[in-house]
């Protein structure tokens, strides 16, 4: 077919409108070139009519006969249809419409030989014979739109179902979601010296949630002590996710001294019903504060989306928990034949150090049959291992294979340092588990242990072994021996960098309770020690450091022995470097499985950016793995994770 007339005639047009500008400037020079130039500009504009109103006719006879070609097309039973419906060639131009689709889509337009492209703009015409077509908006209506393919084109059906489709988006707009507040703070708020002082947080608080919920035209209630349910619709929460709730910012700003106003949300999105959604919003809530609260936990369609969470824990200062805990975790060793302590993969001196704490515990006052599975090749802690096994004898550490294959429905399982079922030391000894007991102090990941007997989980505790001395503690008639007591002590020193993380009065009261029981630091020290070779190779990595917005990053390219080892170490002596508030060592541990280790003296949340990256951890300490990827897109991924976390 001919190109469509309009596309020649827009050139006449130009042309007669320069000639009649040229004949204007001619005037004041000579009449008879001013004469010769208008006649000029009336044949060009002559000509152009004419050559439009020939091609039009030659479109139209052209098209006419395409269609009477076309086979099996019958337009007197396509006119009578009461939807637009039009024939298009098999390049997509237009070769026929009936008066419907001539009254709703063509605006007074001939639109024969037009390619249908610019009505169904982003689709092709092949993509809309399949059997949910596809919707298409034309001005202010909207249209599903069907193809049926035929023997040298295609006939299209438009379904004007504006009505419906502005009635499922006001639906989906006006769906209600749950939220739960809760003030991270208000114990330590209230425990300071000036009463009205922190009368006075309290209220703001509750007056600035009041406020944000007017402004988003959401419905508010307090449902208990510095507890809050408001409930939005659909549409306020997108605008919510696109500010990225800086309430959550507004609340930090309230402060008594050195103690600052939190608080953690829980929302149940895009649930049927308000009662689920209430239930999603408390899972969401419980989220939110075990990953250390200041944050906002969003649950929909069992995934979750967390916004903030840039503030270091809120220490816990009462110990009536820690005392239910111990108490339940008793009485589960009591009713077990035998208890299995597991930590995680690589395991360190705090998952050691809190395995073997509880191990000694547990024989002493129990008398349970007790062991630890450990993959002893692959463990960062070693030397612990080595010195425990020196003063206590063998036994005492079992393999994950061995001890999968003599677990018993009645023996316990007591995971310590972790909570994530892929970050586990076995995964086989935890599915062959029935009765599991989780003890962790890293921030809530989404694939945390669930079904577990007792869940006792901490993220404003420095670290498991202080978690587990606390515990320890609370046992009945204890004897805690001093190879357990310098164990504990190392994984306290080990994940507060000698008491400067994370290390609040609980901290040290642990550490007091563990000198007190024989814990020699100069014994746990050495604990600590490196070879010559690893000190070398650390020293090597922290050489080779870049700083990025106050980021010290290293990329271990050199193969190494004990690269995990040096890696962490290398990534807390980068902590020591002037004006460096975290510090990231990117290394390679196989041909596929590129490393980040990752740890910040609190100042920056680590975890957050970890988790861009799919890792996790602690605020302080984190990691994450990539797979198949090369050192150049590893570290391009993480300076994204950082220019992301500090917006």
């Amino acid at each position: 077919m001919k190109k469509k007339a309009w596309i020649t005639v827009p050139y006449l047009a130009l042309f007669s409108l320069a000639m009649i500008i040229m004949a204007l400037i001619s005037l004041s020079v000579s009449k008879t070139l001013f004469i010769i130039e208008g006649i000029i500009a009336l044949v060009s504009i002559i000509a152009a009519l004419v050559i439009y109103l020939l091609f039009a006719k030659y479109v139209r006879v052209s098209v006419k006969g395409a269609v009477e070609s076309i086979r099996g097309l019958d337009k007197k039973y396509l006119e009578r249809f009461g939807f637009p419906v039009a024939v298009v060639s098999e390049d997509g131009q237009i070769l026929w419409y009936n008066s419907t689709f001539e009254r709703n889509l063509c605006k007074d337009e001939n639109m024969f030989g037009m390619y249908v492209s610019s009505i169904i703009k982003g689709k092709s015409v092949e993509e809309l014979c399949s059997a949910h077509g596809g919707d298409i908006e034309l001005d202010d209506k909207k249209f599903t739109v069907y193809a049926n393919p035929i023997e040298q084109g295609f006939v299209l059906y438009f379904f004007d179902d504006t009505y419906y489709k502005d009635t499922e988006k006001e639906f989906k707009e006006t769906r209600q979601s749950v939220a739960l507040v809760v003030l991270d703070n208000r114990e330590a708020l209230e425990n300071v010296d000036d009463e009205d002082e922190a009368m006075r947080v309290l209220v703001q608080v509750e007056s600035l949630l009041q406020k944000w919920a007017a402004e988003y035209n959401a419905l508010y209630r307090k449902w208990g002590n510095s507890r809050y349910m408001i409930i939005f619709e659909e549409r306020e929460i997108q605008k919510l996710v696109e500010n990225k709730f800086d309430i959550l910012a507004k609340i930090r700003e309230l402060r008594i001294g050195d103690v600052g106003a939190t608080i953690s949300i829980g929302i149940g999105r895009g649930e049927q019903g308000l009662r689920r959604s209430q239930a999603a919003a408390k899972r969401a809530l419980d989220m939110a504060l075990g990953r250390g609260g200041d944050q906002v936990a969003i649950l929909k369609s069992g995934d979750f989306e967390f916004f903030g969470g840039k503030s270091a824990g809120v220490e816990r200062q009462s110990k009536v928990r820690v005392r239910v805990i111990a108490r339940s975790l008793m009485e589960a060793i009591e009713d077990s034949d035998k208890v299995y302590i597991m930590g995680h993969k690589f395991s360190d001196l705090d998952c050691i150090g809190s395995a073997v704490g509880l191990y000694g515990a547990i024989t002493s006052t129990m008398g349970k049959p007790v062991q630890i599975a450990v993959d002893y090749e692959n463990s960062m802690a070693k030397s612990l291992i080595d010195a425990y096994k020196t003063q206590c004898g063998e036994g005492v550490f079992i393999s994950p294979l061995q001890a999968s294959a003599e677990i018993t429905p009645k023996t316990l399982l007591i995971v310590v340092d972790t909570q994530s079922e892929n970050r586990l030391e076995s995964k086989e000894l935890y599915l062959a588990s029935q009765r599991v007991v989780v003890i962790d102090h890293h921030r809530m990941s989404v694939d945390h242990l669930e079904n577990t007997l007792v869940f006792y989980h901490e993220p404003s505790a420095s670290s498991a072994c202080e978690m587990c001395t606390e515990l320890i503690d609370s046992f009945p008639d204890i004897n805690l021996k001093k190879p357990e007591a310098e164990a504990l002590l190392s994984g306290i020193i080990l994940d507060t960098k000698n008491f400067v993380v994370n290390a609040g009065a609980r901290t040290f009261e642990a550490a007091a309770y563990l000198k007190k029981h024989g814990a020699d630091t100069v014994s746990v020290r050495q604990l600590f020690s490196d070879s010559i070779e690893i000190y070398r190779n650390k020293y090597k990595l922290v050489s080779t450091a870049r700083i990025y917005k106050k980021c010290a990053i290293v990329i271990a390219e050199e193969d190494m022995s004990d690269i995990r080892l040096i890696a962490s170490k290398a990534a807390d002596e980068l902590l020591g470097l002037k004006g460096v508030n975290a510090s990231f060592v990117v290394f390679r541990t196989d041909e596929d499985t590129i490393n980040i280790s990752a740890r910040s003296y609190g100042k920056r949340n680590v975890q957050l950016i970890m988790e861009k990256l799919g890792g996790g951890g602690h605020h302080a300490m984190a990691a994450a793995q990539l797979s198949g990827v090369s050192f150049e897109a590893a570290v391009r991924q993480l300076v994204e994770a950082i220019d992301s976390e500090a917006q």
